[in-house]
């Protein structure tokens, strides 16, 4: 009988997550800084991981997912305090062209 081996090759365990795609989608679209510190780390991951450090790759892979979360939510933050502050100034404007005419 056959060994069928169904599994595709690729790495196997935690590490199948490094973080890297969502970091730059954050450096890109929402907060720049915390992006960067989360790009470094993901970065990370694959070459200790390469090089045999198991503990160090899980390391950078955590702080990797941390600034990236970080930098999410203080993008999508920022984004929500703008939206108001557009919206508060637009409806002051509004309110004052009304009373002038």
């Amino acid at each position: 009988m056959e060994n069928l081996n169904l599994v595709p090759p690729g790495p196997k365990g935690p590490f199948t997550e490094n973080w890297l795609a969502e970091a730059i989608l954050v450096t890109i679209l929402c907060c720049l800084p915390f992006g960067v510190v989360g790009i470094i780390y993901a970065a990370q991951v694959n070459t200790k991981l390469t090089a045999g450090d198991t503990d160090g790759a899980e390391k950078a892979r955590t702080e990797a997912a941390k600034w990236t979360k970080i930098g999410f939510w203080i993008g999508i933050g920022w984004i929500i305090l703008m939206c108001l502050f557009y919206f508060v100034l637009g409806v002051s404007l509004f309110g004052v062209a009304t009373r002038m005419d």
